[in-house]
């Protein structure tokens, strides 16, 4: 009995001592400026774009979007674009996070500094600092003409090699991140036990580490994927404009043929996709992992 009531008083005492009411119904005030300003510029303006997109001229915008065969290529690009841009995402930023979590602090932080940098940079001044490097008198053709390996310029923009390449190198701080908390999450105990038991490293990385590693992977792609699905500059600098991405479309619909029923439309269309791929996501990327709230367990 003794021992149940101390268990019971422990276990209370761990959680904290509970708020007074008064100060949790203030806490709610927080949440407010928050939830203002995410009606005014996020859910007025998505409901007027849904209303000019029945109404402008009419609901028929839809069935003129769906039956359009550019919109539905450029649906079909979007998504090729956008799962290439996040194969790429990992391949480059495994290895990446990998090296973070297994580092010192000292050098961790070094390494974390680097993935910030882009930050605070401009896109557009990223993106075009990658027009130095992939145009046809750029530095990369440049190099390969002098020693060489080509007779010709290498087509490296204007194409969806170019349109990966920029976006992969805007989002792969979201992806390496992602996979850092992950791995330091893992108990480097268990790689111990592991290899005590007669496995390899690489046997153990692959049994071990990797299977525990995946929900990063998870929510990072899952992060990427439905960030690459709005992009528009860096396409619309590196990409093909006979191939346009979805955002490129919504915009040459609304600046350029001034359709703006068509191109709200086409957003819709867009926002609709977005939320069905994230509730698919999540049944792989738990809401913890991707907003990085899950503490060690």
């Amino acid at each position: 009995m003794a021992a149940a009531v101390t268990s019971s008083i422990t276990t209370r005492g761990s959680r904290g001592p509970a708020a007074p009411r008064g100060v949790r119904s203030w806490w709610g005030l927080l949440a407010l400026p928050g939830g203002v300003a995410l009606l005014f510029f996020f859910i007025l303006p998505l409901g007027e774009i849904l209303v000019r997109s029945l109404t402008d001229p009419s609901p028929e915008n839809y069935l003129r979007a769906v039956t359009s065969e550019v919109v539905r290529s450029s649906f079909v690009t979007t998504f090729v674009v956008s799962i290439l841009t996040v194969a790429f995402c990992i391949l480059l930023g495994y290895p990446y996070a990998y090296v973070m979590a297994r580092s010192r602090s000292a050098v961790a932080g070094i390494l974390g500094f680097c993935v910030l940098v882009p930050f605070w940079l401009s896109i557009l001044v990223r993106t075009y600092a990658w027009t130095v490097w992939l145009q046809n008198t750029g530095i990369i053709n440049s190099f390969l003409l002098d020693v060489g390996l080509v007779n010709e310029p290498v087509q490296l923009m204007r194409n969806a090699l170019g349109t990966v390449i920029g976006m992969t190198h805007v989002l792969l701080p979201f992806m390496v991140f992602s996979m850092y908390a992950s791995m330091k999450r893992i108990d480097l105990g268990l790689e111990r036990a592991s290899r005590a038991l007669g496995a390899g490293p690489i046997r153990t990385f692959l049994r071990v580490y990797l299977p525990l590693s995946l929900p990063g992977v998870y929510s990072g792609s899952l992060i990427v994927f439905v960030t690459s699905l709005g992009f528009y500059l860096t396409p619309a600098i590196l990409g093909d404009a006979a191939k346009p991405l979805v955002g490129q479309l919504i915009v040459e619909q609304v600046n350029q043929a001034l359709n703006f029923g068509m191109g709200s439309a086409i957003g819709i269309l867009l926002l609709l996709v977005t939320l069905l791929l994230l509730a698919l996501g999540m049944r792989f990327a738990k809401f913890e992992d991707i907003v990085g709230l899950r503490g060690d367990q």
